[in-house]
């Protein structure tokens, strides 16, 4: 809703657009949650308040979501400990979406707290219904895509890109393969 909280677990690329229409859709304030320091300064210079999960994450989203916690809580990092800390950040009564998808296939969250904050949870399937939707706002230029792109590579180094990405993915956002 305008004028809500929001926050995104996990700040790859995925998340990163995530934060960028949450601000579209009026969230008066967005906090991402990523433990890579170059993802937290991304999310950061996408407007939102960037936390590292080490920090003392209770006291960090009081004191900028107030005490009841984010209305809509976004995991985007696909693993079973970020689906847990969004379940724990968002309000009673609040939204939460799962976008990433866990490499164990499973949902696992502590249920008394699923249960006793009453959390409405909604699963995101990134598909055709998604997609006219999403090129529209990039050909509106209402989202920032070239800031994900942190490599590219010519379409001959392909392999050099893969090997990139699975090697050091801690210091890659997104990289571009290009023709």
């Amino acid at each position: 809703r305008i004028g809500g909280t929001v926050v995104v677990v996990g700040c790859g690329p995925i998340g990163l657009l995530l934060v960028q229409l949450a601000r579209l859709a009026g969230a008066e304030r967005v906090l991402a949650i990523e433990p890579l320091a170059y993802r937290r300064e991304a999310a950061a210079e996408l407007g939102a308040n960037a936390l590292c999960p080490s920090d003392d994450l209770a006291a960090r989203i009081e004191a900028l979501a107030g005490a009841d916690g984010v209305d809509v809580a976004i995991e985007a990092a696909g693993t079973l400990g970020a689906q847990e800390v969004a379940a724990q950040v968002a309000r009673r009564g609040g939204t939460l979406v799962l976008v990433g998808i866990p490499a164990e296939d499973k949902l696992v969250m502590t249920h008394h707290v699923v249960r006793r904050k009453g959390l409405t949870i909604k699963l995101c399937r990134r598909m055709k219904l998604t997609y006219p939707r999403a090129i529209a706002l990039t050909q509106r230029r209402m989202v920032d895509l070239k800031s994900l792109v942190t490599h590219r590579f010519a379409l001959g180094d392909a392999d050099q890109a893969f090997r990139l990405v699975e090697e050091y993915a801690d210091r890659v956002i997104k990289a571009v393969i290009e023709p």
